[in-house]
């Protein structure tokens, strides 16, 4: 799963592939219940070749539960088979086991692949953007 996501953030202009890292929050991933996350993966060959995260967050917006999809990535030699999409549908019935009322995610804007892949799934664009601090001490 590092690997794969070393290849997902040495696209996305925004993060950095940094191994340690992402092995940190892996492992924080798994070590809790799963009831509010999972990690989704897809195995062919006895080694991952896609996976997805899901978090629960509470919207006030919906008034209730929504699910935040993080670290959508498929092996570049495996795209174009349907495993995005049968990973993407996975998503969807945890989400709807849950009751979760929508599913939503950030995407590189440059990703133009990917952004044409959540578009023949459905997913639809907001008018909202996203934007973060560099640590939680910028909030002071």
């Amino acid at each position: 799963m590092v690997s794969l996501l070393q290849a997902l953030f040495a696209i996305e202009n925004d993060f950095s592939p940094d191994p340690d890292r992402q092995r940190r929050g892996l492992r924080r991933f798994l070590d809790g219940c799963g009831k509010h996350r999972r990690i989704l993966v897809v195995e062919a060959d006895g080694r991952v070749i896609a996976m997805a995260t899901v978090q629960i967050l509470i919207s006030t917006a919906e008034g209730g539960h929504v699910g935040l999809v993080e670290d959508v990535v498929v092996r570049e030699d495996c795209r174009n088979r349907g495993v995005g999409r049968r990973l993407m549908s996975a998503l969807g019935s945890w989400a709807a086991e849950r009751g979760l009322k929508r599913l939503q995610l950030l995407a590189d804007r440059g990703n133009q692949p990917a952004l044409d892949f959540y578009d023949q799934l459905g997913w639809q664009s907001t008018r909202l953007i996203c934007l973060r601090t560099v640590g939680v001490t910028d909030l002071q």
